[in-house]
């Protein structure tokens, strides 16, 4: 996929349900760590995929293919290639998030559930103020931000926090020490990476993101159902439970904490 095949893939996709993709298109096609792919017939476009190498683990995702042309395999070889893509690029871990017909289809291909995501969602009220010490991420976080990011996931993530660094609503919560315990990086096409080790910290970052869009502002948070602390921390503060979809891997485990993420990027970034 070359940028100047966003707009028509991203109306095919839009065409199916499958929501607006032309923002995330766009920063895909150009983004050094991403690799974009189409399939096309003589009618256009009828399938996608993207890989993203985030150090020795790469992102598999919008897998799409054209209801006319589904359960023929397109859907299998596009994620062959993008697989194949990442492990020539050195990721020794792949990782995807699948919907409940792609799950079927990558245990074909080898990729185990490890875990779930779990989204939460709630509106802001009258009563929400922004927590004290919470001020807008910057670019000189990039760092910090980033050797957090690397404990929680067990990616390099860098490139994309400092992609994404001054888009506003990125948020920060410093220590005494000069450093930060938390952050939250938003994403343009409106995801957002939420990392915190501590539960306390990181949900004084959603309770600053909800307070900061006014009254009746939604927000999400995302966290991992093996993440049962903070879970239960979300719904007791007003947390409802959206939808939720299997994480799954191939290949190395990662060193990872997933009781440090409460929010993704979303796509095939993580």
């Amino acid at each position: 996929m070359l940028p100047d095949d966003v707009d028509a893939a991203a109306a095919a996709l839009l065409a199916s349900d499958w929501g607006d993709r032309r923002t995330w298109f766009g920063f895909a096609t150009v983004h050094p760590a991403c690799r974009t792919i189409v399939a096309e017939d003589d009618d256009g476009i009828v399938g996608t995929g993207v890989g993203t190498r985030n150090g020795s683990a790469g992102w598999v995702g919008t897998i799409w293919v054209a209801p006319r042309l589904r359960r023929r395999g397109l859907g299998r070889e596009l994620t062959d290639v993008v697989c194949a893509d990442l492990a020539a690029r050195g990721c020794r871990t792949l990782v995807l998030v699948a919907t409940p017909a792609g799950r079927l289809l990558y245990e074909t291909m080898g990729f185990d559930v490890v875990d779930e995501y779990v989204t939460f969602e709630r509106a802001s009220s009258e009563g929400d103020a922004v927590p004290e010490g919470i001020r807008q991420f910057a670019a000189a976080d990039v760092e910090m931000a980033a050797a957090l990011d690397a404990a929680a996931t067990g990616e390099d993530r860098a490139h994309l926090i400092a992609a994404f660094a001054e888009i506003p609503g990125g948020l920060a919560l410093p220590r005494d020490d000069g450093r930060i315990a938390g952050f939250c990086v938003r994403a343009p096409w409106g995801g957002g990476a939420t990392i915190a080790p501590d539960a306390a910290a990181a949900l004084t970052l959603l309770r600053a993101r909800l307070a900061s869009g006014g009254p009746g502002h939604r927000v999400r948070a995302g966290t991992l159902a093996s993440n049962e602390t903070g879970l239960a921390l979300l719904r007791a503060d007003g947390w409802s439970e959206a939808w939720r979809a299997p994480r799954m891997q191939r290949g190395e485990p990662l060193a990872w904490i997933p009781s440090a993420i409460w929010g993704q990027f979303n796509h095939a970034v993580g």
